[in-house]
């Protein structure tokens, strides 16, 4: 089988190296991939993955090459093209491809859109309301005494909320957004939620249409410095199982979110192929969702697949065929921890092209893997070219062990202004 991988960052890694295990995999292409996914193998016969330079945005390129290396499964990763509708182009060009098609993408692509959804359908989550106007949008947060989520509409890089405590900061964050248009487009609209407290938790799970296969729990650490502070990044670590979760209560919460959400796909017309990915509060008043998205989590990714037993070409075709029903989910019983290890300045400005050194340091100690974020090849090294640059990911038999272990591997890789956070999963212990 010859497969396409749409993506360059962690995510799209981790997702290149489980496929590449699968026994029906001959071929693999990542587009545009980066300097870790370009060596990788394919398990079945040792030939390289090769990473294409095309854009994942660039639909019209992507097409060609897949209709021209006739591609038999291409994989998503990022939200972007899923929002532009490259599910439906090339199933339209008769092409395989595992994704939420630009309909069912509206869930992450339109918070708007996704809040509107949970109200009709009864989808837990938290008093909010949308606006075009600033006055407008000023007047409601005001309402809810500046203790606010801003959210842009549209897709930001995972960077697009603003959290708010006082009524100035929540007319800054309106500002920002509406009027400077720090996240262009994506701030014509914005949705204005209550501001809730409680733990996070992001869930996913696999969906095909009509069924939904639950991944095992995972929290996120989102904030840029130690202790939760600073700025809003993509994901600065990540970590699975969530040990104050027991199975039967992560069930209890996907009933409440999944059920209702499904029975709202069905009656809304609502084809959803592809990853589901709730953001959830768990507040005194019960659980509460955030947002969905409409792919992996990134680095949510990196700590599932490494802990994923199924072979995930299947998992994909049945996604893609609606037949999840007749495959069980298996999971390994150790805890994985993802450090990610970023550029200085991240998620501000920061400085390309610095060399780094000790990943085979880091990817030789037994359970661990370095998944490639923001890399590239420069003259023969490997290059800073993002602001989240590696995914150290480990293995352990309970999450002490998985977190010492992460943290071991990442102090071998260095690059000038490198840092991460010192305290992923340290909450959970």
């Amino acid at each position: 089988m010859k497969i396409l991988v749409i993506g360059g960052g962690g995510r799209e890694h981790a997702l290149v190296w489980k496929l590449a295990q699968s026994p029906r995999a001959t071929q693999m292409w990542c587009a545009p991939g980066n300097a870790g996914i370009a060596g990788e193998t394919v398990a079945a016969n040792g030939s390289a993955v090769e990473c294409v330079g095309i854009g994942a945005e660039d639909l019209p390129a992507l097409l060609e090459f897949a209709r021209e290396q006739q591609i038999d499964l291409t994989v998503v990763g990022p939200d972007n093209p899923l929002a532009m509708g490259i599910v439906d182009q090339f199933q339209a060009a008769g092409l395989r491809v595992w994704g939420p098609t630009q309909q069912a993408a509206q869930f992450e692509s339109s918070k708007i859109f996704s809040q509107e959804f949970m109200d009709r359908n009864g989808v837990p989550t938290m008093k909010s309301a949308s606006f075009t106007a600033a006055a407008e949008a000023r007047a409601f947060a005001a309402s809810l005494d500046g203790k606010c989520a801003v959210k842009a509409d549209g897709l930001a890089l995972g960077k697009g909320v603003l959290i708010c405590n006082t009524p100035d900061e929540a007319n800054a964050a309106i500002d920002q957004i509406m009027t400077d248009r720090a996240f262009g487009d994506a701030g014509s609209s914005v949705l204005i939620q209550e501001l809730i407290t409680g733990m996070e938790v992001s869930l996913h799970a696999l969906c095909d249409g009509k069924t939904a296969k639950l991944f095992p729990s995972s929290q996120d650490h989102k904030r840029a410095l130690d202790g939760d502070q600073g700025l809003n990044t993509g994901g600065m670590g990540t970590y699975s199982p969530v040990p104050f979760l027991s199975d039967e209560k992560l069930n209890e919460i996907a009933n409440a979110v999944l059920e209702p959400w499904l029975a709202g796909c069905a009656a809304e017309g609502i084809d959803f192929r592809g990853m589901l990915y709730p953001g959830i509060m768990l507040t005194d008043d019960g659980l509460k969702v955030l947002e969905f998205n409409a792919r992996f989590g990134d680095p949510e990714t990196q700590v599932y697949l490494p802990r994923l037993e199924n072979d995930l070409v299947d998992l994909f075709e049945a996604s893609i065929d609606g037949t999840l029903d007749q495959h069980e989910l298996r999971w390994s019983d150790q805890s994985a921890v993802c450090v990610v290890i970023a550029s200085g300045g991240y998620p501000g400005s920061y400085e390309k092209g610095k060399v780094i050194t000790g990943i085979a340091d880091a990817d030789a100690l037994p359970g661990v893997k370095v998944f490639h974020a923001g890399t590239k090849l420069d003259d023969g090294n490997v290059v800073n070219a993002g602001g989240r640059v590696l995914g150290v990911t480990a293995l352990g038999q309970g999450l002490q062990a998985a977190r010492d272990l992460a943290y071991e591997a990442a102090a071998k890789i260095q690059f000038e202004g490198a840092f991460t956070r010192s305290d992923i999963a340290a909450k959970a212990l």
